[in-house]
């Protein structure tokens, strides 16, 4: 018999010497709640809220990796093939035919620019859609030169007064019969960039009374395996964030001269030259893009490939690699998906059905994985690491990125010699002593490794790369103002 006063008199509370389902030995929810109070429903499997959380695998898509033995890395890329300019001055005020070279900010002076105009060279001088064509008469090398205008005396035919702006190219020669020593030696032109590697460093830490209370759980891991982890998940966790911060400090890198005091180059942190700021300094930079716009009332005139086109335009002037990949956020995305589709179909009064052999029985494609457009092709896909929150989708400023295929050649300052590299590759230092592509160590005195005297495991990580943007004149990046 059950001692009174216990709860266990009750016959539905009799306890059994065995784990088995009798009648009288059930815990009731309604009577005591010890199920909700001792007893909770723990799962052991982790909710994978966020699915994939890693943002890596950009560079793995359109570059390579190779090591490196120096502390810079530097190449030369070739210049314009082409005698070109855009910034002359020509004052007309007085019937002049006077063409003066502007000193750039960073760049050539006007004495170095004239000196590459020789007498005799045919040129085509505009300002706007007013060309005259002259021969140069003078190019005494001191920042001017003069020309003999072809059926003019004069260049008034660009406008009056004083003009800027004025662009003038080279497009052949004249001499009379018998000339002598003509013509204008000129040495090829090519500009150098260097870029430096930074190292990144991490590291995970679990004390030794953590590590003695084992609790298992049940994970699936970005890379797509599954099982049990210990103390080690969040040890997991820090490897994947770590090799993210790898990819992500390719990209948002930047260069610091140190010339401001409290600035990071104060105290020799030299930064590096990562993708956006390689494009930003050196690459096209389209603002504001509104690929999917329209004009009118319906049926509507859609304007966005006009944009598309200003774009296309710029990689005519540059290298006009035919193909180019598109790295996008969501929202520009899915702007060009309306822009290609409003090309497909009557835009507001018709369907356009891409799979199945257009049945409209079957599924509906309204995505576009890749185009033509004029002599290019492009490939579209979504970049995470613009639509994740916790990375360049929590400011939203940067739209996406175009980038070339294919390899370019440029001159290896080390080799001594013309090299085919992509356009996007990453340097490590590596050598045969030690390779710091990824290094991982653990030190401290858990585990079974005993190092220090600390009850702890630290497990370290460690980098040193640079990234290489070369022929950044074709790169795109899609950016907004506001």
């Amino acid at each position: 018999m059950a001692l009174a006063g216990t709860g266990a008199e009750l016959n539905h509370l009799t306890p059994r010497p065995v784990k088995g389902l009798f009648g009288d030995n059930y815990l009731s929810l309604a009577d005591l709640d010890f199920t909700q109070q001792f007893l909770p429903e723990v799962y052991e499997k982790e909710v994978e809220r966020y699915g994939n959380r890693t943002v890596s695998g950009f560079l793995r898509m359109v570059g390579a990796e190779m090591p490196m033995a120096s502390d810079r890395i530097v190449w030369s890329e070739q210049g314009r093939l082409h005698i070109a300019f855009d910034d002359c001055t020509v004052d007309n005020s007085s019937a002049t035919t006077t063409v003066t070279f502007v000193n750039t900010s960073g760049g050539d002076t006007g004495v170095a620019k004239s000196k590459l105009l020789g007498v005799g060279m045919t040129v085509i001088i505009a300002k706007g859609i007013n060309v005259v064509k002259a021969r140069v008469a003078t190019a005494p090398g001191d920042g001017t030169i003069t020309v003999a205008p072809y059926g003019a005396g004069n260049l008034n035919a660009l406008g009056s007064g004083a003009l800027t702006a004025v662009s003038l190219f080279v497009y052949g020669s004249e001499f009379l019969k018998g000339s002598g020593d003509v013509g204008n030696s000129i040495d090829a032109k090519f500009t150098q960039f260097d870029n430096k590697p930074i190292i990144l460093r991490d590291k995970y830490n679990v004390n030794g009374s953590d590590v003695a209370q084992i609790g298992w759980v049940e994970v699936t891991t970005e890379a797509g395996t599954s099982g049990y982890l210990w103390y080690l998940k969040s040890e997991h966790e820090a490897r994947l964030r770590f090799e993210d911060q790898l990819e992500m400090a390719m990209i948002e890198a930047v260069k610091d001269t140190g010339s401001t005091s409290g600035s990071a180059g104060a105290s020799n942190f030299e930064g590096s030259e990562g993708l956006f700021a390689a494009i930003e300094s050196r690459g096209i930079v389209y603002n504001d893009a509104d690929f999917d716009a329209v004009a009118g009332t319906a049926p509507y005139a859609p304007t966005g490939l006009g944009e598309f086109d200003d774009i296309l335009k710029e990689l005519d002037k540059q290298g006009a690699i035919e193909e180019n990949m598109l790295f996008l956020d969501r929202n520009t995305a899915l702007s060009i998906d309306n822009m290609l589709a409003s090309q497909n179909a009557p835009y507001g009064g018709g369907t356009s059905y891409g799979v199945f052999e257009n049945s409209e029985d079957m599924a509906l494609n309204l995505g576009f994985n890749g185009f033509r457009r004029g002599s290019y092709d492009f490939y579209k896909t979504d970049w995470k690491y613009l639509n994740d929150s916790t990375t360049r989708g929590l400011i939203g400023d940067v739209e996406g990125v175009i980038i070339p295929a294919g390899v370019s050649t440029v001159y290896d300052q080390q080799l001594g010699k013309n090299i085919q590299r992509p356009f996007l590759h990453v340097r490590y230092r590596a050598s045969e002593a030690d390779d710091r592509k990824m290094k991982s160590w653990i030190t401290g005195s858990v585990g079974g490794n005993y190092t220090s005297a600390t009850d702890e495991m630290n497990v370290h990580f460690l980098s040193e790369r640079a990234l290489c943007v070369q022929g950044a004149n074709n790169f795109v990046l899609l950016k907004k103002t506001s």
